[in-house]
């Protein structure tokens, strides 16, 4: 299953990855680095082995309905063209969003590593390889990881992926012996795969499980949070990550119908808010709590912050870092972030002068956030809510 370790230096697109551990030239990879292949692998370096899974005839465009892929004649829209080795139609395509924003942000080329942390579908990652870069991604969701792995496996000399949370990345990377990359993204909106799939729980106008987990095999489901958090937490979350207004009424109505029997299915859930939140717009009554209950299952918002935390000590001097949100909490978190860590200077009321900011490593790309063009928005609606900020590593 693995190559030597003389096999993987002998081949120039592996020149920069470094393989902790020091073996020899002309080993073989053994021990604790097998142990943790083992356990991350889900892609295919040649070091890391293959997917076989099959694929269907579906796909979703983008983040809304399924369709057929796209082809060499249909491909204006900037989605990526067919791999190496023919077109294949595959269920789990994804549209990627802010495409040609996100290439000219990470300007990929042979040489350069970029990390991918949402893999998702693989339409960015796919871009990017397109353009002769490597590419190393992760992502939490096996079925995303089978989908992605089969459809990019044309590009087995020059991608892998890995099983993880974009927050575990340094652990990740580090234990698969990578340092230093040239560009990092990640996208975190909620493709439509999810959505789309009632067993997964993120849906309310569909019937399923309250699950609403990312990482299938995480320890806490959204059922778990509406029937044992207290009344005042459950008002926290849906007023603090779902911004919504009628956080009380809602949280004191899951308390009360809890109390009769437990909450099971998203439908359930669904129409008990609609039930005391009347519809009074095209948003469903339950929209803003289902966001809240995913981002508190999830833990989305610490999982953003310990990424951002981390990536600058992994992006090589002039390496670039793009991050895709769509919604305003996760879009002020990166705002802050780059404006505090691309400030040359800080300066007081009480100081006599301005000084230098210890924590400036990166220059802002673009002070305003990129979004959808009108040509994207009629292919793909669901971009609507995108928005890009970008920022390019300093040398010190």
């Amino acid at each position: 299953m693995f190559a030597s370790t003389a096999s993987i230096f002998s081949n120039p697109w592996n020149a920069n990855v470094s393989l902790a551990g020091g073996v020899a030239h002309g080993g073989t990879q053994k021990g604790w680095f097998s142990r943790a292949t083992e356990m991350f692998q889900a892609g295919i370096w040649p070091w890391f082995g293959t997917s076989d899974d099959a694929m269907e005839d579906l796909m979703p465009l983008g983040r809304t309905s399924l369709t057929s892929r796209p082809t060499d004649a249909d491909n204006g829209s900037g989605a990526p063209s067919p791999e190496p080795g023919g077109a294949r139609d595959i269920p789990f395509y994804h549209l990627p969003v802010l495409l040609n924003e996100v290439l000219d942000v990470l300007q990929p080329e042979p040489g350069k590593l970029i990390f991918d942390g949402t893999l998702g579908g693989g339409g960015h990652t796919e871009a990017i390889l397109q353009k002769g870069a490597r590419v190393v991604a992760m992502d939490q969701d096996d079925e995303a990881l089978r989908h992605a792995t089969e459809r990019l496996k044309g590009y087995a000399d020059r991608f892998c992926a890995l099983k993880g949370n974009f927050r575990d990345f340094p652990t990740v990377l580090g234990e698969a012996g990578i340092s230093g990359l040239d560009g990092m993204l990640i996208d975190i909106g909620v493709s439509s795969r999810h959505l789309d799939a009632p067993e997964r729980g993120f849906s309310f106008n569909k019937e399923g499980p309250l699950d609403m987990r990312m990482d299938t095999s995480g320890p806490i489901t959204a059922a778990d949070i509406v029937n044992t958090y207290p009344q005042e937490e459950l008002e926290r979350i849906l007023k603090v990550y779902g911004e919504e207004p009628q956080a009380r009424k809602i949280a004191r109505a899951i308390v009360q119908a809890r109390g009769r029997e437990a909450f099971r299915t998203t439908l359930q859930l669904a129409n008990l808010i609609s039930s005391v939140c009347p519809k009074f717009s095209k948003r469903h009554p339950a929209t803003l709590t289902f966001q809240a209950l995913r981002i508190e299952t999830n833990q989305e918002l610490a999982v953003l912050e310990d990424f951002l935390k981390a990536a600058p000590r992994w992006l090589k001097p002039g390496g670039r870092l793009a991050v895709i949100t769509f919604h305003s909490l996760e879009d002020r978190i990166v705002k802050h972030t780059f404006q505090q860590q691309s400030q040359v200077w800080l300066d007081r009321p009480e100081w006599p002068a301005p000084r230098p900011n210890p924590d400036c490593v990166y220059k802002l790309l673009f002070r305003k956030p990129l979004e959808a063009s009108e040509g994207e928005l009629s292919l793909n609606p669901r971009a609507r809510s995108a928005r890009l900020r970008g920022v390019e590593r300093l040398s010190s």
